[in-house]
Parts: C-alpha cells; structure tokens; sequence
C-alpha cells in the first residue's frame, strides 16, 4: 500500500473523491477556485511550458467548469474560458522553442468580431454581457486553436492530458453522490432529470461525466491504468455512465458514446490481431452495457427506456425528439435567410424570438447560431472550423486519427446540443488540430 500511496495519479485521484464532498461548502469551492487559477499561472511561468504544462493546466480547467458552476466556485460564469486562452497564449510567449502562428485562426477571430457591429440588443439589457455570452467561447476556441495548431504531442502526453482533463468529473461524480437525493426517492420522467444533475443543467452535467467516461476508457485501452489498479479503472467507468444515464441528458451521454466507438474502431484498426481484438472488446461492452443499462432501468422504474425511445412517463412517443431545439433551429435559419450577409448580429437572436414567439430561451446550437447571427461570414467561419481538421488529420496514422476524430466529434457533437455554454468544446477542438507523435517531445528533442 505503501508503494500505491507514492504513486502521484493514485492520489489525486483519490483527492478528487474527496474535493467532492469538499465543494458542497461554497467558501472553500470559491478558494480553490481561485487557487487553481493563480498556481496554473504561476506555473507555467516558472517551467516557461517545457514540459507543455500550459495544456495540463488548460485541461484541468476544462473539465472542471461545470464542476465549479454547480458549487458556485466560480467568480463569474466565463472565467475559465478567458483563463484557459490566457494560459496558452501566455505559454506562446515564454517558451523557449517558439512556434510560427497561423494566420488562419486570427482571420477566423477577426471574421467574428464582425457580428458586433451589428448586434441589436434592447435597452436595457446588457450589450457587453450578451456579447460576451455568445462570443467568449468561440473567441477562445480562436485563441487555443492559435496554440495547437500543428504542435506535435506524444501519445503519452495526451494520455498525461486526458487524465487531467478527466479528474473533475471524478469530483463531480463524487459531489453528484452526497449532494442528490436517493435515488430511489427521484421521481424521473420523459424529460432531463436535474435533481440526479445536483440540481445544475443536465446537459452540461452530462457532457462533463462523458468526458471523464472517455478519459478512463482511453486509458483502458491503451492497457495504461488511470488510477494504478485496473479494478478501480473499471468500477469508476461503470459508476460515471451510471451517473450520466442517471442526468436524462441524451446530447452528454450519447457523445461520448459516439467519440469512444469512433476512438476504438480506429485504435482497433490500427493492431494487428484486430479481428480478435474486436471481438474481445465487443463481447465486454455488451456484457457491462447490457447489465448497466437493465439495474439504471430497474432504479428508474423503466424511465430510462422511456427517455432513450423518446416517450414521455405515460410510455406516449413524442414528436419532437430534439426537446424543442428545432424551432430555435429554424428562427436561427429563418434570421439568416432575412439577412444573408451579416446575419442578425451577435446576441441578437434571443431578443427576435422573444420578440416573435414570447419565449425566453437562448441558442443551443453553435453552428445555427453562427448562421443566424454572422448569415454568409458565419458559414465561411463554420467552413475554417470543419476544414482544418480534417486537412490535419489527413496522412496522420489511425492510432492518431482514432484521437484527432475523436476529439472533432466530441467538439461537433457538444456545440450542437449545448452550443459553446462552456469552456470544454473550445479546449477540445484546439486538441483536433494537433500533430500526433509515438514519442514523446523531449526526447525527440534530445
């Protein structure tokens, strides 16, 4: 035990159980929400980001947005955000081997900030903070792209990123735990359940959950043990689906779902014995999703096939299966076919469907957002987004593409259910653009 206890995942690990339970007293989640911050900056000025420890900061970050929202850690909603794009670009400037910027992600801000010029929020809301709300994602996925693009990361260090990228879902797992009612006490319906989401947004609650369900898979995989014993590995992956089935959120689960079947086809492909390997694997999702899906259906009182059949809690099949996502949808596309070339303007969108329909409800979805707000720049700004990637990816090995598709998917799929609410799709898009190498940087380097 002695020996575990040195072993530096093993213990963060099991502090992140810990914080869980920590972050329910809102002054010490405030603490060390800022804490975090501060030492990230201080750190990557000390190492001048020799070891990349601007991304290890970044992807900390990320995961634990949500984590600190639904503790009320966090000192204001887009903080981490402006935080993450600040640590990379920070990283840019005092490290020792510079590295040439692309031009084609400060074209693609640029073509952004036009979208302002435009916006038409009524008084007297705030113009500044309905910017910022629609903006401040997109701009800091520019401003982490402007880092990532065409670096070179080992695997070893993407796997050094995904284990902290996947810590604060193990907080939230464990905050998830003490802070919602029995289960068995939750009356679950046809819709997103927030008192299994710890009273917070299903949705995000749900993406954050598949993050860390992704992170310990990954690690599974590659045979590369998350927490030291493989055990652990296994029951933490078990419990975090669990959980995440548990939030009604189908846009969270089901990406991840999606990026790891992605993953492991390619991280299949690309073994030798793969037909083995496929069947091997194929045999434990079945078993272990089968046996998941029957006890959360069994503690849900079936609610749970109700939800993913699209049937409301009388067993009634609903017709809309995008939880009214469409309507919002065609308002976005409707503003863009009413001015096609500069769009509504940034933030506009919400105010015209309140003005049209009365309902108060902001955009969902980035990539109609775009299109509805920015009109024919947001499609050239959408075209940056898919385009790029893909020529990255292209030559890349499977073992790389696995990663790279996987990453663009979790982006494409996450900014299409909960737009850019949070920092995670803008860190995991920057990821998407990197150059995948065996080795790992430093001793290439050498």
């Amino acid at each position: 035990m002695k020996d575990y206890l040195k072993n530096t995942r093993f213990i963060f690990v099991i502090f992140h159980l810990v914080l869980g339970l920590l972050l329910l007293n809102q002054g010490f989640a405030k603490i060390y929400a800022v804490l975090i911050v501060c030492f990230g900056f201080i750190h990557i000025l000390k190492s001048k980001n020799s070891r990349q420890q601007a991304v290890l900061w970044s992807a900390y970050l990320a995961g634990s947005d949500v984590l600190f929202r639904m503790s009320k850690g966090m000192i204001f909603h887009e903080l981490h955000k402006y935080v993450i794009a600040a640590y990379l670009i920070l990283a840019l400037i005092v490290e020792k081997d510079k590295k040439a910027i692309s031009p084609i992600f400060i074209f693609y801000i640029l073509l952004l900030l036009i979208g302002i010029a435009f916006s038409e929020i009524p008084y007297p809301e705030s113009i500044r903070k309905a910017i910022a709300f629609n903006l401040s994602g997109p701009i800091s996925l520019g401003l982490i792209s402007l880092y990532f693009y065409k670096r070179s990361i080992s695997i070893k260090k993407i796997l050094e990123i995904l284990f902290f990228l996947g810590l604060p879902s193990i907080a939230m797992m464990s905050l998830l735990y003490f802070k919602t009612p029995d289960i068995r006490d939750i009356v679950f319906g046809g819709v997103a359940n927030f008192a299994a989401s710890g009273g917070f947004g299903p949705n995000q609650v749900s993406t954050v959950l598949g993050v860390g369900a992704f992170a310990l898979a990954v690690h599974i995989l590659f045979k590369r043990n998350y927490t030291t014993f493989l055990i652990f590995d296994v029951i933490l992956l078990i419990y975090i689906f669990y959980r995440n089935l548990l939030t009604f959120s189908r846009g969270g689960f089901l990406t991840a779902v999606f990026a790891l079947v992605f993953f492991a086809t390619f991280f299949i492909y690309s073994k030798r014995n793969r037909l083995k390997s496929a069947l091997k694997y194929i045999g434990i999702v079945c078993f272990f999703g089968l046996a998941l899906w029957l006890y959360t259906s069994d503690v849900t009182g079936g609610m749970i096939d109700n939800r993913y059949s699209n049937r409301n809690a009388s067993g009634i099949k609903k017709e809309d299966v995008t939880s009214g996502r469409t309507d919002i949808f065609d308002s976005e596309l409707e503003g863009l076919f009413q001015n096609p070339i500069f769009g509504m303007g940034v933030g506009s969108g919400k105010y015209k469907r309140i003005e049209e329909t009365g309902i108060v409800i902001a955009s969902h979805n980035e990539m109609s957002r775009l299109l509805g707000e920015h009109g024919t720049i947001g499609i050239l700004i959408l075209l940056i987004l898919f385009v790029v990637p893909i020529f990255n990816a292209m030559g890349q090995p499977p073992y790389a593409i696995a990663f790279l598709g996987a990453f663009f998917i979790f982006w494409f799929l996450t900014i299409n259910h909960s737009a850019m609410r949070v920092s995670f799709p803008g860190f995991i898009y920057g990821l998407s653009l990197i150059r995948i190498t065996l080795k790992d940087e430093n001793t290439l380097h050498r």
